[in-house]
């Protein structure tokens, strides 16, 4: 079963499956402090819970945790090294916390993965008049893969030459109108929870 738990800040959802959602919806702790009802889409893509406590001396505390990295650090122990340390995505979307789609990887290979520079918005893709080349970085050298019709047909060419060339640790594009069956079918949506309105004063 997919969950898609939507997000206090965005109109976007976090993917969880149903490991990760009983484990988010039943562990003491992160019941108490309401986590899977306040998430928030983080500057850099991801989704996280920030909130800020009052201690007892006065002072206040500001309490972040990050969602993959939690989800990471609860059932990928194993797969986790003095090297490969960072947890990423294998699809490229941030917010596709499913257990299937979280990796840990090196510090190079991140690097590999961060956000585009390109003005189109994928990476390897840059327009040209009015089509779309796509190129990829081999040993540092730009390799052209051909012309498309579309930015998201070039960014398609680019993903399939990245799995080529490296496989689960090649940075994939994320296509920004398209979802996937997964996400259109079988999905259990888990709306914000919403405050209660003050009843308003009518002076009576």
């Amino acid at each position: 079963m997919l969950y898609k738990v939507k997000l206090k800040n965005a109109e976007d959802s976090v993917l969880l499956d149903d490991k990760t959602y009983e484990y988010l919806t039943t562990d003491p702790y992160l019941v108490k402090v309401g986590f899977i009802n306040n998430l928030r889409r983080h500057s850099s893509g991801c989704a996280v819970f920030q909130k800020t406590w009052k201690k007892a001396d006065g002072g206040y505390k500001t309490e972040t945790i990050y969602l993959h990295k939690l989800i990471a650090e609860r059932f990928l122990t194993t797969d986790k090294s003095s090297e490969k340390n960072l947890v990423g995505a294998k699809n490229g979307n941030k917010l596709d916390c499913r257990l299937e789609n979280l990796i840990y990887r090196s510090r190079s290979v991140a690097s590999r993965k961060r956000k585009t520079s390109s003005k189109v918005g994928y990476t390897g893709v840059y327009k040209e008049n009015n089509r779309y080349r796509a190129v990829i970085s081999i040993n540092r050298k730009s390799v052209h893969i051909g012309m498309f019709s579309t930015a998201e047909e070039a960014a398609l060419a680019y993903n399939k030459m990245s799995r080529k060339l490296y496989g689960e640790e090649g940075k994939l594009n994320v296509l920004k109108a398209r979802k996937s069956d997964l996400e259109e079918e079988h999905a259990v949506v888990i709306p914000k929870k919403r405050g209660r309105k003050k009843k308003e004063d009518t002076g009576r």
